[in-house]
């Protein structure tokens, strides 16, 4: 069988489990069982595949006709122009995040203290941390989430401190100028409704954020209140419909003890490219 036969043979395989992209996925599964990149497909595409390649692509095909990501097969997905290591462990880093990097990097100066909570694979830690070089730490609940991120950032040389614990216990009050979040967001009613990929085989931790998908929002808003120091920006991703109790949530009243009360000013939504509202940004007032 030739490279291009294996690569017609898979995406008719795709097609009929109705898999999305199923050309450009056989192509991405087929690179990975030959562990060479696509220009290497087309330049050789006349080539017998070897019956070792073959076992492997054939291992492949099937793992993703059951529904696992491509990204957990080949164990790689790309964020904003860099490679990162990704498992089961941790979700897998979406385009959209970008939106959440780009509107911390406009605010983030080279000196600040920045933490990123519930980091996953590290993509948005690592990348602020190279583009800004600040002084990045990136917290998670799990473990293997952190051994993730760590070994992405040791490849990535991306000088990041890591820390396991729930949101931003581990801070001290006012340490830090800027808390960026991409939380868990999806309400639990949701789970039947989500993609088999999605459903299945990401961790939920990471996807859930309680019954509505607020509560970590309340949560971590209140403890961003606490660790940041006075004009200290909050930036969180947003999920669906999530937009107007968060931002409900920012224009309340906040309170770090009885006597001091004030609002989150400088509130700023961000839309993705289809419009919708992706990330919203606060800052917290001063003193």
């Amino acid at each position: 069988m030739t490279l291009q036969t294996a690569i017609l043979q898979g995406t008719k395989l795709l097609e009929d489990e109705a898999i999305a992209a199923p050309r450009l996925t056989a192509e991405v599964l087929l690179m990975h069982a030959l562990q060479k990149e696509r220009s290497y497909l087309y330049a050789h595409s006349d080539e017998e595949l070897s019956e070792i390649a073959w076992i492997h692509y054939g291992r492949y095909l099937h793992e993703r006709m059951k529904g696992k990501p491509t990204q957990y097969i080949t164990g790689r997905q790309e964020f904003y122009g860099r490679d990162f290591r990704v498992t089961p462990d941790v979700l897998i880093p979406r385009p959209e995040t970008e939106h959440l990097v780009e509107a911390a990097i406009a605010r983030i100066h080279s000196h600040d203290l920045v933490a990123d909570v519930g980091t996953g694979s590290g993509a948005i830690a690592i990348t602020l941390a190279l583009e800004t070089h600040a002084h990045v730490f990136a917290t998670d609940i799990s473990t293997p989430a952190l051994c993730v991120a760590r070994s992405n950032a040791q490849q990535l040389s991306a000088p990041v401190g890591f820390i396991a614990c729930d949101l931003l216990r581990a801070f001290r009050d006012h340490s830090l100028n800027v808390v960026v979040s991409n939380p868990p967001y999806v309400p639990r009613t949701d789970h039947p409704n989500l993609q088999r990929e999605v459903r299945d085989y990401e961790p939920h931790v990471a996807l859930f954020g309680g019954p509505t998908g607020l509560e970590i929002y309340q949560r971590l808003i209140a403890d961003a209140a606490r660790v940041l120091r006075p004009h200290g920006w909050l930036l969180l991703e947003l999920g669906y419909n999530s937009i107007d109790p968060v931002r409900a949530m920012l224009e309340s009243e906040l309170s770090r003890d009885q006597r001091e009360r004030s609002a989150w000013t400088d509130i700023d939504v961000i839309a993705d490219l289809a419009g919708f509202p992706r990330v919203l940004a606060a800052r917290l007032p001063g003193q």
